[in-house]
């Protein structure tokens, strides 16, 4: 890219970085990038300056959902009209949700009567609800069921909370906070009073996998479980991203991706920023499965 692209790429990041939920800190990371703007040199390529500025972004508090973020894809530019980038974002992960299964490549029976449903990418209901309904019913009769998180990138607290439906009754459970900087609201997640398929119920013991890799959503929904003793938890503390929020087109290839909001937990007002979700059982990532059989068999 010639460095007239990069100042503009530059610019538009730092403008979006007006939408910051904490706004002292978006303000410190615009200064960051200022101060390093010798290192986005003419001839980059736009995924090395992705690299560079995320790095100058997240270097004030590691705030890892902040970031300006490679798409190997060609997506359409962000228009500053809500609905017609809601448009294009939903038709973008509709497709990328077809490839990947939505969300869920794998459900299967393991020794002892254990479902296992590996997730991968929390897609919003509206996309991927009838795939996880799926992998929920062939969940139904197991003596215990495993949730594989630790590839889980994150996704929709819709979601989540369409998850935890299952592991509840009808009577809705209050899950998770969402508190939006620019309304200065905060929204409710609770379980559903009703979902496709069968209930899998309150009494179906539970154990999650996580690890290090494991972020945002995916960490919401091994905090929520864990929060209300619905599930153990195994494997690695998690990355700690607790911060839903917009994605703005500025570049075919590039993206920023800014934290517009912050979880609070409704129980103690905490979430998981910066921290983790720390696991009940830990032990490395590999041998989480073996040991959640383990587990649920004991």
């Amino acid at each position: 890219m010639r460095l007239a692209e990069i100042d503009a790429i530059v610019a538009r990041t730092l403008e979006s970085l007006d939408q910051y939920v904490f706004p002292d800190v978006g303000e410190r990371a615009a200064e960051a990038v200022r101060t390093a703007r010798h290192r986005y040199v003419d001839g980059l390529e736009p995924e090395e300056l992705a690299k560079l500025v995320t790095e100058d972004l997240q270097s004030i508090n590691g705030d890892k959902h902040l970031r300006l973020q490679f798409t190997a894809d060609e997506l359409p530019l962000s228009t500053g009209e809500k609905a017609t980038d809601d448009a294009a974002e939903y038709a973008a992960e509709a497709l990328e949700a077809a490839r990947g299964a939505g969300g869920v490549p794998k459900v299967e029976r393991l020794d002892g009567n254990l479902a296992c449903i590996e997730i991968e990418t929390l897609w919003p209901p509206v996309i991927a609800g009838p795939a996880m309904a799926a992998a929920m019913t062939l969940a139904d009769g197991a003596d215990g069921l495993v949730l594989d998180l630790r590839r889980c990138r994150g996704g929709s607290p819709y979601m989540v909370a369409f998850v935890c439906s299952y592991l509840f009754g009808p009577d809705p459970v209050h899950l998770n906070d969402i508190y939006f900087r620019e309304s200065d609201e905060t929204k409710q997640f609770w379980t559903q009073s009703h979902v496709p398929g069968p209930w899998l119920g309150t009494e179906l013991p539970v154990a999650v996998l996580i690890s290090s890799f494991t972020f945002s959503g995916g960490e919401e929904l091994a905090w929520d479980l864990k929060e209300l003793d619905r599930a153990t938890l195994i494997g690695e503390t998690t990355r700690g991203g607790a911060h839903p929020v917009d994605r703005i087109q500025i570049h075919p290839h590039l993206r920023v991706t800014i934290p517009v909001a912050r979880s609070v937990s409704p129980r103690t007002g905490g979430n998981w920023e910066g921290v983790g979700v720390v696991p009940h059982i830990e032990v490395p990532a590999d041998q989480a499965l073996a040991r959640a059989v383990e587990h649920l068999l004991a």
